[in-house]
C-alpha cells in the first residue's frame, strides 16, 4: 500500500476509533429513569433498549413495587443502577442505609446535601465503588418554591452553596439542574460527577419540571450524566427516542 494510502487508512480507523469512544461516552453518560407503576413496566423498557443503555435510575414508584430485588438483578448482570432515594434522617439511620446499599452493588445513590447527612454517609460508603450524590435543589422547584420552603436563598445561591459542602465532606457528585451545572463544574472541578435531570429534548413536554435544559446544552454545561425519564419511558418508540438523545449528546 502506498504510503499516502497508508495515512489515509491510518487516519480513517483512528477517527472511526474516536467516534466509537465517543459513542460508548456518551452511552455511559445516559442515565435512563424507569418511572414506571411496575416491575412488568420496567422489565420491558429494559428489553426494548437493550443494546443502547446501560445505566438507569430507580426511584420511589419502582422501589415501592418491587424495584429493590429488580435492581439487584440487574446490578448482578453489569448494568449500572443509580438508586434514587434521597436520604435524609439522623446519622446512625443514613449511615445503616448507606452500607445498606452499598452491599447491594448499586453505581450510584442520592441524599439531600445536608452537610451532617453527607458526613454520615461517606463515613459509612468508605471503601466501597457507592457514588454517593447530593440533591441541591430539586429541578421541579423554582424560585417561589425555595423561598415557600423557608429558604433564604435563591435556588442557584443555594445550589452552590450546597455543592461546596459536598465537595468538602468528600461526596462523590451533585445532583443538580443543567442550568446551573456549569457554575457547579467550576466548584467541584473535573473529578466529581455533576448528575443532571429535568432534561427535555426540543418540542417534549416539560410536565412538572421547571428549570430544564436539552440534552446538548446539558453536556456544553458541563453535565457528566444525564438523567432522562418520561421522554424515553413514555415514547411509543422507546429506543429510536434514547437514539436520538444520544445522538444530540454526542453533538455537542
Amino acid at each position: 500500500m502506498p504510503h499516502a494510502d497508508r495515512n489515509l487508512a491510518h487516519a480513517v480507523d483512528a477517527d472511526r476509533g474516536l467516534i466509537q469512544e465517543r459513542a460508548s461516552t456518551m452511552q455511559d453518560r445516559l442515565i435512563v429513569g424507569l418511572d414506571v407503576p411496575t416491575l412488568k413496566d420496567a422489565e420491558k423498557a429494559v428489553r426494548e433498549l437493550d443494546g443502547i443503555v446501560s445505566f438507569y435510575k430507580i426511584g420511589y414508584q419502582l422501589a415501592f413495587a418491587g424495584g429493590l430485588d429488580f435492581a439487584r438483578e440487574l446490578a448482578s448482570g453489569g448494568t449500572r443502577i443509580f438508586l434514587d432515594m434521597k436520604l435524609l434522617d439522623i446519622d446512625n439511620t443514613v449511615a445503616k442505609g448507606v452500607e445498606a446499599i452499598a452491599r447491594m452493588g448499586m453505581t450510584m445513590l442520592t441524599l439531600h446535601a445536608y452537610p451532617k447527612t453527607m458526613k454520615a454517609a461517606v463515613e459509612a460508603a468508605r471503601g466501597s465503588d457507592l457514588c454517593l450524590l447530593g440533591v441541591t435543589v430539586l429541578t421541579s422547584m423554582d424560585e417561589q418554591d425555595v423561598i415557600d420552603a423557608g429558604y433564604e436563598h435563591d435556588p442557584h445561591t443555594l445550589v452552590l452553596r450546597r455543592s461546596e459542602q459536598a465537595l468538602h465532606a468528600g461526596m462523590g457528585g451533585i445532583v443538580c439542574s443543567a442550568e446551573e451545572a456549569e457554575a457547579v463544574r467550576r466548584i467541584v472541578g473535573p473529578n466529581m460527577a455533576v448528575v443532571t435531570p429535568g432534561i427535555r429534548p426540543k418540542g417534549s413536554d416539560h410536565g412538572d419540571q421547571k428549570r430544564v435544559v436539552t440534552p446538548a446544552q446539558a453536556i456544553r454545561n458541563g453535565s457528566s450524566h444525564l438523567v432522562v425519564g418520561r421522554p424515553i419511558v413514555g415514547a411509543a418508540d422507546r429506543r429510536a427516542v434514547a437514539e436520538a438523545i444520544l445522538d444530540e449528546m454526542r453533538s455537542a
